[in-house]
């Protein structure tokens, strides 16, 4: 971490709620302390930025892999160093690496080397998402349907055990294969519960969030639709207030009309915000990759098994912000806090993730107005420069 306290200068500056002009950023021993006239009279370190726009730095919640690194196939402290570096380059200052449906066996490894990265304090891990393997094989997708199960006492105090070592810790689970008193007893422990790969009615995630559950993991993918007469998970994730949704803005795993339609109809204060799905091709010139034995194949943007099944996203954060901007039209700022702040806030750590307000964390981003990804900070050293 970047000791001492400087301020960033020569580029437009977006806290998190407003745009400034013609100010700079202070940062302190790797925290925000405010944004001031960049005019300032003071001997304060000062570093020039070339222009652009200095943002907050994206949280991906639902990042399988990266850099060459799977998860699933590397449950280390070295496969999660691999995975959260990889992603530098592309804007994202924190991340959940996400183990899909796998053994117990592989679920305790990744857990320890969870707990591990935590304590070693690996730059841009924020902590783990559990994707199963309790999830609805009607609603599997690429997750491999001889590994999914029923949730037991020994899974839950698995998640009680993995939420002691680690700050953040999300698990995706159907509503209709783990039960409203199981999910009480998943966020009593700390746990951020999300419905996924689930074939739920309604009224199922209704009685889901009631007891806890809070978010909906890749929207409109692997779930049951909205209809006329029921309005399934998404109608759920739409209609209730208190849950946030994470969404693949690729343009493949939902249509553009449907994605904007869904932004900007969303009750609040809940909200949709951005994931990439990537998986280990990013970063790489990789065309191919074995998950849990079976090959995916990197085509034409997008990832999927032989049988065309997507497997994960072909996609970084800063290529969704530019795509929900540029494609679906959402306003900048908008497109931003859907990479930052809403993440932080479905997480519960928005109090010093997701902004630079004064007590944020310094994971900032400078981008062109192109929107290139320029320099990465996290904690306020600079460890990506293009």
């Amino acid at each position: 971490m970047t000791t001492g306290r400087y301020a960033l200068t020569g580029a437009r500056i977006f806290d998190g709620d407003n745009w400034h002009d013609r100010a700079a950023l202070v940062v302190n021993e790797g925290m925000v302390e405010g944004v001031i006239a960049a005019d300032f009279p003071t001997d304060m370190k000062r570093v020039a930025l070339p222009g652009g726009m200095l943002v907050p730095g994206f949280i991906d919640l639902q990042v399988n892999g990266g850099g060459g690194a799977l998860l699933n196939a590397s449950p280390t402290v070295d496969g999660i160093r691999t995975i959260c570096g990889a992603f530098r380059q592309f804007g994202t200052t924190a991340c959940l690496p996400t183990l899909i449906t796998d053994t117990p066996e592989v679920m305790d490894r990744a857990v320890e080397a969870g707990m591990d990265a935590a304590e070693a304090k690996v730059p841009g891990f924020l902590g783990l998402h559990l994707e199963g393997p309790h999830l609805s094989i009607a609603r599997k997708g690429a997750h491999d349907p001889a590994l999914i199960r029923p949730f037991s006492d020994n899974d839950l105090q698995r998640l009680i055990h993995a939420r002691s070592g680690l700050r953040c810790l999300l698990t995706t689970v159907a509503a209709e294969t783990v039960g409203p008193e199981e999910i009480a007893a998943i966020a009593a422990a700390g746990v951020v519960v999300s419905v996924g790969h689930t074939d739920a009615s309604y009224a199922m995630v209704a009685e889901a969030a009631a007891a806890g559950a809070t978010m909906v993991t890749h929207l409109f993918n692997a779930q049951s639709q909205l209809g006329n007469r029921e309005p399934g998970v998404v109608g759920a994730a739409l209609d209730l207030g208190g849950m946030s949704a994470g969404i693949i803005a690729d343009g493949i795993h939902v249509h553009p009309a449907t994605l904007g339609a869904a932004v900007r109809g969303k009750r609040g204060p809940g909200h949709v915000f951005l994931v990439t799905d990537a998986m280990s091709v990013t970063g790489t010139e990789m065309e191919s990759f074995t998950l849990t034995g079976r090959t995916v194949y990197r085509r034409d943007g997008a990832l999927r098994l032989a049988d065309g099944t997507l497997a994960g996203a072909d996609l970084t954060m800063i290529a969704a912000i530019a795509f929900m901007h540029r494609s679906i039209g959402i306003e900048l700022d908008e497109a931003l806090r859907m990479a930052a702040f809403y993440p932080a806030e479905a997480m519960g750590i928005a109090d010093h993730y997701g902004h630079l307000h004064r007590g944020a964390r310094a994971d900032m981003v400078l981008l062109t107005d192109d929107l290139d990804v320029r320099s990465t900070w996290i904690g306020g050293e600079e460890l990506f420069s293009a």
